[in-house]
């Protein structure tokens, strides 16, 4: 198994990439800690992962509070001795989320307090487990519009997830003689509860799809493979990468005539 003797915690584990990726993980044998605010769903995740013969915790946590942050990597440590790999993928995407002409500030700092400090405290508590443990792999996840802008405007979360790349990319270089990696995972559009909410039209899926060349949306267990290998040992010498699993839209992003 590719997580063997692996404790991973994973924040935004109630679903998508999140939930794919701790059933996954939990599969391949590693040790989980699901984290989440919704503690029904994040329960439901864990269950599922014990019905199928693996280990996990749930623990709530709101990753916007630094509190909240350290408690949940505390909660590796005493639950299952040590962390390994860290998995900040807890994020939203606000529906009022637009051009910074009509965009609120208050949707302003809501998606950069989850989606950008959220992943700076868990980098924070996470590398020092880490160092604690000899070592780890620590996934960010970002956004394809994070390197190229979206086409449907959202400037707090593209702003906010630019902001994830060049975080990881920092961290990358500072830890990287500590034997922790840092990479951040930039996903296309997803068939996902979160996109599909703010896709909410047939008018705004169809202007993302035209310019992706496979012609469809990801789905968020494809993501949880590519998590896969940036939380092994396969990927050893991956480090400060964007990994872009986006079905070619970075190759061909386009405006159609």
């Amino acid at each position: 198994m590719r997580l063997e003797n692996k404790v991973a915690l994973i924040t935004g584990a109630s679903s998508g990439i999140g939930k794919e990726s701790a059933l996954l993980f939990a599969k391949e044998g590693a040790k989980i800690v699901a984290v989440d605010v919704n503690d029904a769903e994040g329960e439901k995740t864990v269950a599922e992962i014990k019905t199928a013969g693996g280990e996990a915790v749930y623990t709530h946590a709101d990753v916007s509070k630094a509190a909240d942050c350290e408690a949940m990597v505390k909660t590796a440590e005493d639950q299952f001795g040590k962390l390994n790999v860290m998995f900040n993928n807890a994020g939203i995407m606000d529906s009022r989320d637009d051009n910074a002409l009509v965009t609120e500030e208050d949707v302003w700092d809501l998606t950069m307090a989850i989606n950008l400090k959220g992943v700076f405290l868990g980098c924070k508590y996470g590398i020092a487990a880490m160092l604690r443990a000899g070592g780890g792999s620590i996934i960010n996840t970002a956004s394809f519009v994070g390197l190229m802008g979206a086409a449907t405007p959202q400037v707090a979360y593209t702003a906010s997830k630019g902001g994830v790349i060049a975080l990881s990319r920092e961290l990358s270089v500072i830890h990287a003689r500590e034997n922790i990696r840092v990479n951040a995972l930039c996903p296309g559009p997803l068939r996902t509860e979160l996109l599909m909410k703010f896709l909410d039209t047939e008018a705004k899926k169809q202007k993302r799809l035209v310019h992706i060349p496979m012609g469809r949306f990801g789905e968020a267990k494809e993501m949880a493979q590519a998590a896969l290998f940036l939380a092994s040992d396969e990927s050893s010498y991956t480090t400060g990468t964007e990994f872009v699993v986006d079905g070619g839209i970075t190759s061909a992003y386009v405006t159609p005539e």
